[in-house]
C-alpha cells in the first residue's frame, strides 16, 4: 500500500510508458530503440484492453525470470529516497513528528538526509512531508503555516479538528482513512480523542523551509502590556501567568 502526494491543485497529467509507446509513430519507435528484432518484433507488442498503471499479467511467471534491483550509489539513491520511520523523532508536548524536508541547520543531518534535503530544495513545486503523533487526550496546538497548503491522511486512531479563522471557527471528528486539507495561513489545531494515538501522515506543498507559527509562540511573543489592552487584563496578571523566558 502506498500513499501518494502530487503538488498540483489541477488534474493529473500521467503519461504511462505503455501509452507513450503505442502512441508513437512505428517507424519512430524502431529507429529510437533499436531491436535486434527490428520492426517485426516491436509489432508483436501487445496493447492491453485496460489501462496498466498497475502491471500484474497473469502470465507473469512466463514473462519475467530475473528481476532484481542493485542498489545504486548514495548520492543517486538519497536524491529520491528518505528513512522517514528512521528519522529523528521532534516531540512537543502531546505528540510527535518525524520529517522529511528541507533544512535551513544542517548540523543534524546525516551526509545522506543532507544528500535529500538538498534535492528538495532544487525544485520549485516539491513536498514536505512528515507523520504526526498525537498521543492519546494529546493535542497539536493552533497554529499555521506562512508557506505552505497542508493535507494530512488519517492512519490509525480518531481525533477532532479545529479551524479558527477571523471572526469565527469550526471544528470537525476524524478517522481511519479521513483525509484533511488547511490552505496555507489557515489557523487549526488537532486532538487525540481516542485510547490509543492519533498517527496522521502529512504533506505540505513547499520545498522551503516550512514556516510555522503556533499559538503559545506569538502569545508569548506579544508585549505583555498589548496583551493587556488586547484582554482587559492587568499586565501584572500577565506577567505572573506567561512568564518570559530569561
Amino acid at each position: 500500500l502506498f500513499l501518494l502526494f502530487f503538488s498540483t491543485h489541477e488534474e493529473l497529467q500521467t503519461l504511462d510508458v505503455d501509452d507513450a509507446f503505442f502512441s508513437t509513430p512505428e517507424d519512430v519507435a524502431a529507429r529510437a530503440l533499436q531491436p535486434r528484432g527490428g520492426l517485426k518484433f516491436l509489432r508483436s507488442f501487445q496493447k492491453q484492453a485496460e489501462d496498466q498503471a498497475v502491471n500484474l499479467p497473469p502470465n507473469l511467471d512466463q514473462l519475467v525470470h530475473n528481476a532484481t534491483y542493485p542498489q545504486s550509489p548514495a548520492h543517486l539513491v538519497w536524491r529520491y529516497f528518505y528513512d522517514l520511520k528512521g528519522s529523528t523523532e521532534d516531540p512537543f508536548p502531546g505528540g510527535v513528528f518525524q520529517w522529511a524536508r528541507f533544512r535551513l541547520n544542517t548540523t543534524s543531518l546525516s551526509p545522506t538526509q543532507q544528500i535529500f534535503s538538498d534535492s528538495l530544495h532544487q525544485h520549485a513545486d516539491t513536498l514536505t512531508l512528515a507523520t504526526l503523533r498525537i498521543f492519546s487526550s494529546g493535542l497539536g496546538q493552533p497554529h499555521f503555516h506562512f508557506n505552505a497548503n497542508e493535507m494530512g491522511y488519517v492512519i490509525s486512531g480518531c481525533g477532532q479538528v479545529g479551524i479558527v479563522l477571523a471572526g469565527t471557527s469550526s471544528s470537525f471528528n476524524i478517522g481511519i482513512g479521513d483525509v484533511l486539507f488547511f490552505p496555507v495561513g489557515t489557523q487549526h489545531y488537532i486532538k487525540s480523542v481516542c485510547d490509543e494515538d492519533l498517527f496522521i501522515l502529512l504533506a505540505y506543498s513547499t520545498g522551503d523551509q516550512l514556516e510555522t507559527l503556533r499559538l503559545n509562540s506569538y502569545f508569548r511573543s506579544t508585549a505583555d502590556h498589548i496583551l493587556a489592552q488586547l484582554f482587559h487584563k492587568a499586565q501584572a496578571d500577565l506577567q505572573e501567568n506567561f512568564p518570559r523566558a530569561a
